[in-house]
């Protein structure tokens, strides 16, 4: 299999059977200027992660020589900061940050397999398959039966303690969450199977890299029961942060069904859902709670999408398809439903 970090092509290059309805918002967009890259931004934005990231660090190693359990307190700004290194790799996956393929596979790596031992390859695969067909059972692997599932016809087909989750699944949601940070380090390693061998190594060796320089910074800085605390508290309040960035976005809206012919526009938009921002969602849910632009438009900068959204509201608008924007909470309440609603013939 090829290794380069592929991302879904811009729909400007997609051939799109309804490309009649996309291609005057594609227009209205590329005049206004919000195709071009944003190299300033993503520079300092990287920069002051960077900086922040090894102030936290270089923290837990002066208050973990005082031999004080308040370190611990220390996990939840580590995890934060974290998830914003994912939000990087996240946009150099879609070739959001450079002109250049290599230097955001560079970036996708540096900050997916090296920082967060989160492989970059496995990430593109699986994203990609969910951005050309979201919600599409059979198609999008996030809603693929796994821990949780998405539909009825997945929920009378569980047997045994996966019948049980599935029954409970709209309670269990979050607190199953606090193991996501270390599933996404399973899955990577296990993904490595599917590469060819210089993927295998480049994305092995990094992977590797990231537990060595890891364990090495705990077990250095900590006594090894503080070490073992903060690692698993780092990786639940990351696996949270995570989830909680990317739940409220497709859970409980359109799932095509088998054959549906949508076109760009509308596949993309009545499978999305938008969480109204503010600077401080915007930070916490690293822009994709502007789900809709980020999906008509994935290599559209992050600082552009909220600049997109009145003129996809008005596009959509004009067309007649629905454009769906809910406050944060209201998201977590319409997914968590969801879940409820599929769980119901088990109960």
């Amino acid at each position: 299999m090829p290794t380069v970090l592929t991302t879904v092509e811009p729909p400007e290059r997609v051939p799109d059977a309804g490309s009649s309805e996309f291609t005057p918002l594609l227009r209205a967009v590329r005049e206004a200027g919000l195709l071009r890259r944003r190299r300033g931004h993503y520079v300092t934005s990287i920069a002051v992660n960077l900086l922040a990231m090894a102030a936290v660090w270089t923290a837990v190693a002066l208050v973990g020589g005082t031999g004080s359990w308040w370190v611990l307190a220390l996990a939840l700004p580590a995890a934060v900061l974290s998830a914003r290194s994912g939000f990087v790799g996240h946009d150099a996956g879609h070739q959001q940050i450079a002109a250049g393929r290599r230097t955001n596979r560079t970036l996708a790596l540096f900050h997916g397999n090296l920082l967060l031992g989160m492989g970059a390859a496995w990430w593109a695969d699986k994203h990609n398959r969910h951005h050309a067909n979201p919600n599409h059972v059979g198609k999008d692997p996030d809603v693929e039966v796994g821990a949780l599932v998405w539909t009825r016809a997945q929920a009378v087909e569980r047997q045994g303690f996966a019948r049980f989750l599935t029954r409970h699944q709209a309670r269990l949601f979050f607190p199953m969450l606090l193991l996501e940070g270390l599933a996404l380090k399973v899955a990577s390693f296990q993904d490595l199977r599917r590469l060819d061998r210089r993927g295998r190594l480049i994305e092995g060796s990094l992977l590797v890299a990231h537990l060595a320089g890891y364990a090495a910074l705990l077990l250095t800085a900590l006594p090894l029961p503080q070490a073992i605390a903060f690692a698993a508290l780092h990786h639940a309040l990351f696996g949270l942060h995570l989830g909680c960035a990317f739940a409220p976005n497709h859970k409980g809206m359109e799932m095509p069904e088998e054959g549906a012919r949508w076109g760009h526009l509308r596949r993309q938009v009545l499978t999305s859902r938008n969480v109204r921002g503010n600077p401080v969602v915007d930070f916490l849910l690293g822009g994709l709670n502007y789900q809709i632009e980020h999906h008509l438009f994935p290599s559209l900068p992050r600082p552009h999408l909220r600049l997109a959204r009145p003129l996809v509201r008005a596009h959509c608008a004009r067309v007649g398809v629905p454009y769906t924007e809910t406050g944060l909470y209201d998201s977590y309440a319409q997914a968590l439903g969801h879940m409820h609603a599929v769980g119901a013939p088990l109960r």
